[in-house]
């Protein structure tokens, strides 16, 4: 069966976000009123699996080998079968 994952990768609380406080900087002098601003990444994976569980698992272990840093970063996975 096919799968579509999404998972949102963001850093963990706490952690310096320049690139965020850069862009919450910029909004204010544009005249908005934010209060802050965080960035992420976000990934679409279609896969392959035998079941849910199966491709919620794969996407788990990629999102801990390669996509997401364990020290740094959380991470969320959602996984839709594909029609």
């Amino acid at each position: 069966m096919k799968y579509r994952a999404r998972v949102e990768v963001s850093l963990k609380p706490g952690l310096s976000n320049p690139e965020g406080e850069t862009s919450a900087a910029s909004l204010r002098d544009l005249g908005y009123k934010v209060r802050g601003v965080s960035t992420g990444k976000v990934y679409y994976i279609c896969l392959e699996a035998g079941s849910m569980q199966e491709a919620h698992g794969r996407v788990d272990e990629m999102c801990r080998r390669l996509l997401a840093n364990p020290v740094k970063d959380d991470y969320t996975v959602q996984v839709e079968r594909m029609k």
